[in-house]
Formats: C-alpha cells, structure tokens, sequence
C-alpha cells in the first residue's frame, strides 16, 4: 500500500543576523517558510538582551532558528535564543545549525586535549523538548559522522551533505565529462567517496620527510583532465595549495576545489584570488557553499570563488 503524502507544513524562520541573507533565500525558494524577526540587542555590560517577536502567536506553530556560530562570542547569544524558543509551546523545533564548527577537534591525542566537538555537542543537547518532541538538528558535512554519537537523545542529529549541489555545477561545465574529483587525503575519500561513484578518483596522501610532512600523489591518474578536489572544509588552504602542486606536475590540465566550508580564517582566501593578466592562477574555480555567512561577503564577485548556496536544501529539510 502507498503512502499517503503529508501536506507541506508553514515554519516560521528565525535567524541570527549573519544568516539574514540565506534566511531570505531559503523564504524565497519556499512558500511554506515564514520568515520572523527577533531584536539583538545588547545591555550596557555588553551582554544580549534580546527579544523574539510575535512569541504567543508562535504556540502551536512548527518553528525553526538558521543559526551561524562563526565566532565564540556569537554561540551565547544565539543559544539564548535556542533554549527559548522550543518552551514557546511550539509544535516543533528544528534548529539548522549549517557548519558545526569545532567538529575538526573531536580527538584526543594525549591527555589533556580537549574535544570540544563533543563540548559543543552537549551544549545542543540540551535543548529543552518542545511539544513535538525532541529537536532536529540539521548539519551539512560535519567534519567525522561518528560525531553523531556526541550528541544525546535529547535532539536528532539530520546530516545532510553540499555534494548533490557541486554535482550539479559539474555538470553545467563546458569539459564535464573530463572532470576527476581528487581527495586530499584518506580521510575525505572515506567521507565523500561514495558520492561520486560515476566519477574517475584520485587520492593524494601526506608522506613525512624529515621534518616535513610532503603532499603525494596516491593513486589514480590525472594527466589531461580537469582535476576538482573534494574537503569539508578549508582553513589556511595550505593542504589543499600543496595538492594543486602536485596534481599540475602530474599534468593536471586544470585544477579546481570544493569546500563546503569555506572557513578562511585571517583572510586566508585571499591566496587563492586570481591575479590580473596572470599565468599563475592556480584554481580555476573555487566553490564553496553559504555556510559561512562571513566568507560569502568577503569573496563575492572575486574569481575564481563561486558560492552553490544551500538555502533550497535547507528548505527541503525543514519539511523532514
């Protein structure tokens, strides 16, 4: 027997002021969303004061906060709202959280180091129920999916992934079918691998020497193709200027990069702009998605940054 399809259900958006931009486009791709508005303010000791709007006509009403923790500072404020808004009496809570940014440190290596993934993980646990049950949790390409056992019963962790968007892009190039995805190491062909079964793969691996920890090429063959190398995330970029060197010597005919989060701390980014009436431009492009609000701003229009925004996947996950 077939199932009977639910009908689409109204969620009222709430975001921090860093996602005022995807939060508009995720509204304007999606009829069911409704955008709503909360006051950051701030008391005179530098503390939130904040205020939601429209708080009693939210009861009974599904509800959803577009959160971005780009700096330390920004978690307290945003929690505040967070731990608010499911004890509004609320059908339900979805929290869209697009990078989950300690997920990098949820390791020990001896004892001492803290993981504070799994302290982040704890704080999202405890978002109060609200009437509809626990909170669901949407993360795009956290950094190790083992991650999900950091977080408790309370809330429902929805991994979801950018991939199917830079997919597509792939498929709107001029030379699509000479394209080969490239992971800078084991650990991104374990987590995306999968994704590209109808690819041709290559995968580079770090080889210490002496002091120094060298970029190789692992396996595959890249000679004459447009080579797309495929991470979660970037910071300093260093891994992945290393890994364009290397696929060049082995006669990449063009080299491009895919990050879902374009972190770029201290400008870092700006290595990668091309140059006018330069031969060096190593990147051709250079995609990132919209979960870093921050990074978006600072690169729009500067080649060879293109940014595959999420907001149409984030309005089809409100509806889960």
């Amino acid at each position: 027997m077939a199932l009977v399809k639910c009908p689409k259900k109204q969620v009222n958006l709430f975001y921090s002021l860093d996602c005022e931009e995807l939060a508009h486009k995720v509204a304007l791709l999606s009829p069911h969303v409704i955008l709503q508005n909360i006051k950051w303010r701030s008391f005179a000791d530098g503390f939130p004061n904040i205020y939601i709007n429209n708080a009693e006509e939210l009861r009974g009403q599904h509800v959803a906060f577009l959160a971005s923790f780009s700096s330390p500072a920004q978690v307290f404020e945003q929690l505040s709202v967070i731990y608010a808004l499911p004890r509004l009496f609320v059908a339900s809570f979805t929290l869209v959280l697009p990078f989950f940014p300690t997920g990098s440190f949820e390791r020990m290596e001896e004892e001492g180091d803290v993981a504070t993934a799994f302290t982040l993980a704890r704080m999202l646990s405890n978002i109060p129920i609200s009437r509809g049950g626990p909170t669901s949790l949407v993360i795009y390409d956290i950094h190790a999916l083992q991650e999900r056992f950091y977080f408790g019963d309370e809330v429902l962790p929805l991994f979801e992934t950018g991939i199917p968007l830079l997919r597509q892009r792939l498929s709107q190039l001029p030379d699509a079918d000479n394209v080969v995805i490239a992971f800078p190491d084991d650990g991104a062909w374990k987590r995306f691998h999968k994704l590209f079964d109808n690819f041709s793969v290559v995968v580079c691996t770090k080889v210490r020497e002496g002091d120094k920890r060298i970029v190789r090429l692992k396996e595959g063959h890249v000679s004459g193709h447009h080579v797309v190398i495929v991470d979660d995330l970037v910071q300093s970029g260093g891994t992945l200027v290393e890994c364009q060197k290397v696929l060049a010597a082995n006669g990449a005919a063009k080299v491009s990069a895919y990050v879902t989060h374009g972190v770029f701390p201290k400008q870092s980014w700006e290595r990668f702009l091309h140059k006018s009436g330069s031969l060096e431009n190593a990147f051709s492009y250079f995609w990132i998605t919209d979960s870093c609000p921050l990074t978006v701003k600072a690169i729009a229009n500067k080649a060879p940054f293109e940014v595959l925004s999420l907001a149409g996947s984030i309005a089809d996950a409100l509806q889960i």
